[in-house]
């Protein structure tokens, strides 16, 4: 019986050539057709933008789509081969599987799972997840997470004010009386580590533990990505040193 969370449909192998205008990346199939993807990550996707490295895509049937194939995977060999997801949608469709399926018991009790649910001083941003049941209610926000040194997974890879944004309003939540989670997707299965990338956004780093010492839950959460599915590993070890 497979432990996978997720399960990829099928995907065409290929040999990523090269990514631009942020969303399109032209992929040699396996077959030796050379077409263009769908790039689901807005990202600088540092160190795992590797033109050459073997990738993965999906295939799709719908006529209106513009492109017809989505890149998913791509390996990065460094020490060790690993599969990094590069399909940036994909992580909060997992994390709500994994809320279903009560795969973090640091969360407790919630009977009720909502996705996108505005929240914030000016209403204007949307948790990713609002838990509810007996206990207080947990804003559950999920960042995706792809860089990494070695086994020491890394976010940010970038400024990045909208980050800044929900740490701050997840530190006011707990302010006010809330439960507030930051789940870090670790999109690979290589990290046994988790920091803030202060060398990427030392502002985000200091918000991070700004956002500890007031009580914010921080979970990095480790996955197994292959061509198969995802599967969840438990927790990355946080390190918070410069």
């Amino acid at each position: 019986m497979s432990d996978f969370i997720y399960t990829y449909p099928p995907l065409l192998p290929g040999i990523l050539i090269k990514r631009y205008k942020r969303f399109f990346a032209d992929i040699e199939l396996d077959s030796g057709e050379i077409i263009t993807a769908h790039c689901p990550n807005t990202g600088p996707m540092t160190d795992v933008y590797l033109p050459g490295n073997p990738v993965f895509v999906s295939p799709s049937d719908n006529p209106k789509r513009k492109l017809a194939y989505t890149w998913e995977l791509i390996k990065v060999c460094d020490t060790v081969p690993t599969w990094v997801g590069v399909n940036t949608g994909l992580p909060n469709r997992v994390i709500k599987l994994a809320l279903q399926l009560r795969l973090f018991p640091e969360l407790g009790d919630y009977s009720v799972i909502q996705p996108e649910v505005v929240y914030g001083k000016d209403k204007k941003s949307r948790v990713d997840f609002w838990l509810t049941g007996e206990q207080s209610p947990i804003f559950l926000e999920v960042k995706n997470t792809t860089w990494a040194k070695e086994q020491l997974a890394l976010f940010p890879d970038t400024v990045t004010e909208r980050g800044q944004k929900h740490l701050r309003e997840l530190i006011e939540i707990v302010r006010l009386g809330s439960r507030a989670v930051m789940l870090y997707f670790i999109n690979r299965g290589d990290c046994t580590d988790f920091a803030p990338g202060d060398s990427a956004d030392r502002l985000y780093g200091e918000l991070l533990r700004q956002a500890i010492n007031v009580g914010v839950e921080i979970l990095p959460c480790r996955f197994d990505v292959t061509p198969e599915g995802i599967r969840y590993l438990g927790l990355a070890k946080l390190k918070l040193g410069e």
